[in-house]
């Protein structure tokens, strides 16, 4: 069992961004609605994610009645201008009623299926406010969790222009989280990926 029961973790999958990569004109197209293998990539990263959490909520700024198709709370980003993930953290953190949300991104469908547990009892044996996922020494800073107690300090942090997880997390009690599997972080970032990653089963 968990150190934090899921029942006091909300978790959010963003896909609020503008996914340039994804469109070779640069106009960007929502990663998360496209289909890899035989469904929309976001509805796998949901059906990894719910069983971990208490409740879900989609962070999304276009194409919203597609996104609100897929059953869940779907909140958009209060910040104007496509500010990012810290963006959609806010906008999630403004509408959460749990002491704890856990961020994923929509485009990374292998995520592990005991990330929010292990994050979780980290954040806790370690009297932390944040927990952040580590393969190797490369950080993935989408995928944490953070008390939402520190959505005072998240809208002060945004106020003064400042948009980078890391410099965010950087000033807070903030441990970081050993992975062994890479590929449970990969991102489907370009139409290669998806094509690159369409067979792939999850693991």
């Amino acid at each position: 069992m968990s150190a934090i029961p899921r029942e006091q973790i909300t978790g959010v999958v963003l896909a609020g961004g503008l996914s340039r990569r994804m469109d070779a004109q640069g106009a960007g197209t929502d990663k998360g609605l496209l289909v890899l293998g035989h469904q929309p990539m976001v509805r796998q990263v949901i059906d990894r994610l719910a069983p971990q959490v208490g409740h879900l909520l989609l962070n999304a700024n276009r194409n919203l009645p597609d996104w609100k198709a897929f059953g869940l709370p779907v909140v958009a980003d209060r910040i104007e201008g496509f500010a990012g993930p810290l963006a959609g953290l806010h906008a999630a953190m403004s509408r959460s009623t749990t002491p704890w949300i856990v961020t994923v991104p929509c485009d990374s469908p292998f995520l592990p299926t005991d990330l929010v547990q292990r994050l979780a009892d980290a954040v806790i044996s370690h009297n932390a406010q944040v927990a952040i996922a580590r393969t190797g020494q490369q950080t993935h800073p989408v995928f944490a969790l953070v008390r939402t107690t520190l959505l005072t300090d998240l809208e002060a942090f945004l106020a003064s222009g400042r948009r980078r997880i890391d410099a965010w997390t950087g000033q807070l009690r903030t441990v970081e989280v050993p992975f062994a599997d890479e590929d449970a972080f990969v991102n489907i970032n370009t139409p290669q990926d998806l094509q690159q990653h369409a067979s792939r089963p999850s693991p």
